[in-house]
């Protein structure tokens, strides 16, 4: 008896149910997204900003916090579908991985990119050479190396584990980014970013933090299952039913 999930390890099996799942979860996300807006831009009324109407600048955390998460956790899923490819040898993992690298790149950079909108006024500079900050911008190295190798490889196999091999060396830096906060005191050093923890966070942000975080999440889902579809045809172009697949859209058409 074929069991669910090793059914749908097979490139032909997973491309339909891919495509049945991809505008549920472009649904999801711009609900979730457009929720996490809404409530971070009207329902967290100077949490962080005060009386001073310039400090307004706080509500780009919203998204700086959900795509620093984000990148993180896409990281670890990317390198677990490379490990699940080089110890199993299933296609549709390598192929998970590579569709999954553009979006964690794509979060890593926006991740860096509003940490410097935020430092400007925060800090006094758009980049300090923090442990976050610099782990954060490893992180993204990682990314672009990862696709950059995949690229530079003609064979899509010996592509694939190449890459691989390079993601999961690079998953140290994930728990360095989550570690790198060395500073608990912020009259010891001058770290930029200081420990903190949800517990700490008003009800209000965090609840706006978290709509966020899920709503990129279903974004990742979307993207990734888009992406892979397309990795899927061209690697199996030569397949049956790719064929069957593309002569029935023809007659469709």
């Amino acid at each position: 008896m074929t069991k669910p999930w090793s059914r749908f390890a097979a490139p032909a099996s997973f491309y339909p149910l891919a495509g049945r799942l991809i505008p549920v979860f472009w649904l999801l996300a711009a609900a979730f997204i457009l929720v996490a807006l809404y409530w971070g831009f009207f329902q967290t009324p100077d949490q962080l900003g005060g009386s001073n109407a310039q400090k307004d600048y706080y509500r780009i955390i919203f998204i700086h916090v959900g795509t620093a998460w984000m990148s993180m956790w896409l990281y670890a899923v990317l390198v677990a579908w490379a490990a699940v490819g080089l110890v199993f040898k299933t296609r549709l993992s390598f192929m998970m991985a590579n569709a999954i690298a553009p979006t964690g790149a794509i979060f890593t950079f926006l991740a860096l990119w509003t940490g410097a909108i935020w430092g400007r006024p925060s800090w006094g500079t758009y980049w300090d050479w923090d442990p976050r900050l610099t782990s954060e911008l490893i992180l993204f190295f990682l990314y672009i190396g990862y696709i950059a190798l995949h690229s530079a490889i003609d064979d899509s196999r010996r592509a694939d584990r190449a890459a691989a091999l390079l993601a999961i060396v690079g998953l140290v830096m994930v728990p360095v980014i989550f570690w790198s906060i060395n500073c608990p005191d912020p009259n010891q050093c001058a770290a930029l970013h200081q420990r903190s923890g949800l517990s700490k966070v008003d009800g209000n942000i965090l609840f706006a933090m978290l709509t966020m975080t899920l709503g990129l999440w279903m974004y990742s889902f979307a993207t990734t299952l888009m992406r892979v579809r397309g990795i899927i045809l061209t690697r199996e172009a030569e397949a049956a039913w790719v064929q069957d697949l593309v002569r029935a859209q023809a007659r469709g058409s």
